[in-house]
């Protein structure tokens, strides 16, 4: 973990949760990618791994500001800060674009993820089969997850804290969005409402769920960045590469689901070419558009490389 840093780097971190946030709104895009890309990721898992019960001894035996030291607290405000202003702000302008520009939106996304496999899979010294094979069960596992259908269950308490426990883990891990775990477990809406709406009682429950996730999966992925890096990381480029089918820009709806305003809502797509979306659908592909806005995905993973190589402090 690094210390020292400034009242400068914590804007900065609070700027990487904004991004982290607002990647975490839309259902294919993980913001463990740009925790990532940004190189946050490794501290990130290590600070959560770090509550547990070794963090009360050190609270009752040292006192709080140890015990805020012990969790590197000052970071994890700072970028939960920025991740819970993301999701009450720009939240809104992302499921606007969802809703009316949704093939330049997933173009963005596509060129983002597409160069993010690159970030990670760069940093592997030397491919063996060991590392070939990790990365190929993680592109085949997120392909098989993200064309899964949404399911539709009524959301009980209980449902609500289980989604939580599920997304979470989803949500930090690069390549696995936790925003489309909910939408396969039919929770997107619920819980997007109720953060739009302040349900408060809801969001506590699902808060407890995340919670008890989040503490229980960063131990696992800290136990696997310290003992098989390199296959880790084999296997988390695997999985933003596998994720590539849910962010594919051109969709046909198969199947239609209507939501709690009466409203129709695409339930099952498939990808199709650009070349025939426009004729499957009557929609305009704007292929030009669309494609610029890949190129521009591609280069925000570059620039957010550069800055998280750059030293703070």
């Amino acid at each position: 973990m690094q210390q020292g840093r400034s009242w400068r780097d914590y804007l900065a971190l609070s700027g990487k949760g904004m991004m982290m946030g607002a990647a975490d709104a839309v259902p294919g895009v993980s913001g463990g990618t740009i925790a990532f890309i940004t190189g946050i990721y490794e501290e990130l898992i290590h600070s959560i791994k770090q509550f547990g019960p070794e963090a009360l001894m050190v609270l009752f035996r040292q006192g709080p500001v140890a015990a805020w030291k012990h969790v590197n607290g000052s970071f994890l405000l700072a970028l939960l800060g920025g991740i819970l202003i993301s999701l009450l702000t720009l939240s809104r302008v992302i499921l606007h674009w969802l809703d009316q520009y949704p093939e330049l939106l997933w173009s963005f996304f596509f060129g983002l993820i597409l160069a993010s496999v690159w970030s990670v899979c760069r940093h592997i010294d030397r491919w063996n089969s060991n590392r070939l094979t990790a990365f190929f069960a993680g592109t085949v596992a997120a392909y098989l997850i993200t064309s899964l259908s949404p399911t539709s269950i009524e959301a009980t308490p209980l449902f609500i804290f289980l989604s939580g426990m599920v997304a979470i883990c989803a949500m930090i891990l690069p390549g696995i969005s936790g925003s489309f775990i909910l939408l396969l477990l039919g929770m997107y809406s619920t819980v997007l409402l109720a953060i739009k709406n302040l349900e408060l009682v809801t969001l506590g429950i699902f808060a407890a769920g995340c919670a008890i996730g989040l503490l229980s999966f960063s131990r696992v992925l800290s136990w696997m960045f310290s003992e098989f890096r390199t296959t880790t990381l084999a296997l988390l480029g695997g999985f933003l590469l596998g994720s590539l089918n849910k962010v594919w820009p051109w969709k046909y709806t198969i199947a239609y689901s209507i939501n709690r305003h009466g409203e129709q809502v695409p339930l099952v797509q498939e990808n199709i070419s650009p070349f025939v979306f426009e004729s499957m659908t009557g929609q305009p592909a704007y292929f030009a558009y669309a494609f610029a806005l890949m190129l521009l995905g591609a280069i925000l993973v570059l620039a957010i490389e550069l800055m998280g190589r750059r030293p703070e402090g």
